[in-house]
């Protein structure tokens, strides 16, 4: 999460605080890239001197020196071009690791209620393309503009010594060229900018919808409308790339302009000074040369404008994201859960919002789950079943009642804490694109062949597995795609089994299947958690007969509870 002190300053300065830490890595790649160009500035200045001197067919004595500073500076300009290749690229690279890193973690406590706040595409590019802005503002921005700053004053301080009116002159026209032609580029791209992300963060959600929707849309004949949507998002962007490119190449230009008014100012005045014999022809070759070649630090200054606009826009998205506050927060000092041995839960009076202005959820539930009994909580869609599930996995706040796990408060416990107490399989839970191994091992990455097997095992998953041609290294498609529904409920269900938590919530394990399928399911599931504490929660009132209790949940309120046999007729 972001320093409550840096809430409210500006975006980029506090993204530039994030990096700063790696300084100790940056600082050489900073220093190599201004001795670079300060070095091939330095190469053309001293060839220009060594040229005209040469002329004038002195001792080689003379200009022994002049050679060996050309030899010098041009075997230093190529070495240090590349340890700023090489030592920009590596601080850069850790420090973007680092801050990506960050971002994760300030997301995570937004999971999973947080984060219906943003499109998941539009959430994707915030993590990709905003924090690749990171990267971004030291190479593309602060490293050339440092490096350009450094040439433009070394530039001007010697032809202020050799000429103090070529020095103004020219110290003027390199403020205009690396101060005001990029301080214009800013101000032009900003707007456009930010209207670009918006943009390309409407064209990833949309294509994440196309991805996700591709059956419905077709289904339903909606392809064309979500491709023309799409087509238009392409073109806002084509539009607004164009419109800033042009921006950068007209810029680019003025430099190239300013660039020529220098050297020809320059070698003006050092020709009338040439004339009056205040200035020798010598320096008058370098006063020309160098005129020309300091500009060239400062040409790429009009695209680092442009790349800082992009920053700008992409640390604002990045605090929005940073500063959104958790659903759960928790406490300064959390009380112990005990984590060993059957837990029983016992709800009070539980109020629960989505939104401090909105309707209560759940109003008054109460319930208690006794150590090592089955309870199912059944109702219809809506009802608040995974409400109170999020409740439960400290994913939600409650704002009255209680609930108390092992005697323990749950508001007064870690959220770590307490989902390594009570938890299970979730309604959203995610099948991932790798390994069945991999999958099950997202619960317990420890866990050893015989577990996942026993897990396996345990939820009727392990013959299919074995008769596999790839069996535990079998890829599984984004989401599960690539196996049926029934197949993937059990995936999920051997996963949250071998996590083996003293309270087991199963949320609306059969949801999506067909009733056969369904009824094969929550008999696997039934016989799988006998004598562990489990919380089924389902609008399926099938197989209920196997378990202890049987509530029913209506519009948020707990009805009086009924016989399993009961609620399974």
């Amino acid at each position: 999460m972001p320093d409550p002190a840096a809430t409210g300053s500006h975006p980029t300065l506090r993204l530039l605080r994030q990096l700063l830490p790696h300084w100790r890595r940056l600082l050489p790649a900073v220093l190599a890239a201004a001795g670079s160009e300060l070095s091939g500035a330095a190469l053309m200045a001293t060839a220009a001197w060594l040229i005209t001197r040469a002329a004038e067919q002195p001792p080689i004595a003379a200009v022994a020196v002049a050679i060996v500073a050309v030899r010098a500076l041009a075997l230093g300009r190529g070495t240090l071009r590349y340890a700023d290749r090489l030592l920009g690229h590596d601080g850069v690279l850790r420090a973007v690791a680092d801050f990506r890193a960050r971002v994760y973690e300030a997301l995570v406590p937004l999971a999973p209620a947080g984060t219906p706040a943003f499109r998941g595409g539009d959430l994707l590019t915030r993590l990709v393309d905003d924090v690749d802005a990171a990267q971004d503002l030291l190479l593309r921005v602060l490293i050339p503009v440092t490096a350009a700053v450094l040439v433009a004053a070394a530039a001007a301080g010697t032809a202020l010594v050799l000429l103090p009116p070529a020095g103004l002159l020219l110290g003027l026209l390199l403020v205009l060229a690396g101060l005001v032609v990029p301080a214009l580029v800013l101000t032009l791209s900003h707007r456009d900018g930010r209207a670009e992300k918006t943009a390309r963060a409407e064209l990833a959600a949309l294509t994440v919808d196309l991805t996700r929707g591709a059956a419905d849309l077709a289904a339903y004949g909606a392809r064309g409308r979500a491709h023309a949507r799409t087509s238009a998002a392409t073109a806002r962007i084509a539009a607004l790339e164009e419109r800033r490119a042009l921006t950068t190449s007209l810029a680019s230009a003025v430099v190239l302009l300013l660039q020529a008014a220098a050297t020809v100012g320059v070698t003006w005045l050092g020709l009338r000074a040439h004339a009056d014999g205040r200035l020798p022809a010598v320096w008058l070759t370098v006063l020309a040369v160098l005129a020309l070649v300091s500009f060239d630090a400062l040409a790429g200054l009009p695209t680092a404008a442009r790349r800082l606009a992009d920053v700008w826009a992409s640390a604002r998205r990045l605090a929005d994201l940073m500063d959104t506050p958790a659903p759960v927060t928790d406490p300064v000092d959390p009380a112990p859960l005990p984590l060993d041995g059957p837990l029983g839960v016992e709800i009070t009076g539980l109020r629960v919002r989505h939104r401090p202005d909105g309707p209560a959820v759940l109003d008054g539930v109460s319930l208690r789950l006794p150590p090592g009994r089955r309870v199912a909580l059944v109702g219809a869609s809506g009802s608040g079943k995974s409400t109170l599930i999020a409740a439960l996995m400290r994913f939600l706040p409650y704002e009255g009642g209680s609930i108390r796990v092992g005697g323990r408060e749950l508001r007064d416990c870690a959220g770590a804490d307490v989902r390594r107490a009570i938890t299970g399989m979730t309604q959203d839970a995610h099948v991932f694109h790798t390994t069945i191994r991999a999958n099950l091992r997202l619960a317990r990455p420890d866990a050893t062949d015989e577990e996942l097997r026993d897990a396996a095992r345990r939820a009727r998953l392990l013959d299919w597995i074995d008769s596999l041609p790839e069996g535990w290294e079998t890829m599984l498609g984004g989401d599960g795609a690539t196996v049926s529904g029934g197949q993937r409920r059990r995936l999920l269900l051997a996963r949250a089994l071998l996590a083996d938590p003293p309270v087991l919530v199963l949320d609306e394990p059969t949801e999506g299947l067909d009733p056969d399928t369904a009824a094969a399911v929550l008999a696997d599931i039934l016989d799988a958690t006998r004598g562990r504490t489990t919380l089924l929660v389902t609008h399926d009132h099938a197989a209920l007969d196997a378990v202890d209790e049987v509530f029913t949940l209506a519009a948020g309120r707990l009805v009086p509870a009924a016989a399993p046999a009961a609620a399974a007729s």
